[in-house]
């Protein structure tokens, strides 16, 4: 047993450099901030998606109570508000380009990733109280409308599902994203490193 742990300690303690050229952690980082682009894209053309629909269902559906439309207006206010700051987000990370030098580059991922987070910290509340008080008049007339174990139903499952993604989700979506802007980050400043070397 002593043996084996004898071998075991002088395996850990081996290192082999992995030297990888600064081309191919450069493609291997290109690849990551495309797919950052996509998902933000994506995030953007969501919330497009929701503020019309919205909007749609605020202009073309009969409501009687004036609780309704100031619920729908406060979200559309929020979902709007929200977009645009995605949008701002997005051009951060759509301007890189990726001839010039890394640690250029590398400062713009950094305020990117400074923006990412203060996006998901303080104005995540922001959002989540306009949401929350847009579906409060919203519901105010609709669920009146419904028997009392669906009204029950939907405003305790509305309330499972905004403490479920102010919780466990967004904390969740966050660790990802630190760690995957994290090592993106370290990608690029050990290219700054070696590009630096090589002047």
């Amino acid at each position: 047993m002593q043996e084996f742990d004898h071998i075991q300690s002088l395996w850990q303690s081996h290192s082999v450099e992995v030297k990888i050229s600064s081309g191919e952690m450069l493609q291997q980082a290109k690849k990551e901030v495309t797919s950052i682009r996509t998902r933000s894209l994506f995030n953007i053309f969501g919330m497009i998606l929701s503020f019309t629909a919205i909007v749609a269902l605020l202009v073309f559906s009969p409501f009687n109570s004036w609780t309704t439309q100031a619920g729908l207006i406060i979200i559309i206010i929020s979902v709007a508000i929200s977009t645009l700051i995605l949008y701002k987000d997005y051009r951060i990370i759509r301007q890189n380009d990726f001839t010039e030098h890394p640690s250029a580059f590398l400062s713009k991922l950094k305020i990117y990733q400074l923006n990412k987070f203060t996006i998901y910290n303080k104005l995540y509340w922001f959002y989540a109280t306009a949401m929350s008080l847009g579906f409060i008049f919203y519901f105010y007339e609709v669920l009146s409308n419904l028997s009392p174990v669906l009204q029950t139903g939907i405003i305790a499952f509305t309330i499972f599902w905004m403490a479920l993604c102010a919780t466990v989700l967004r904390r969740a979506y966050m660790k990802r994203e630190k760690e995957r802007l994290d090592l993106l980050i370290e990608k690029f400043e050990r290219i700054s490193e070696q590009f630096n070397e090589h002047q």
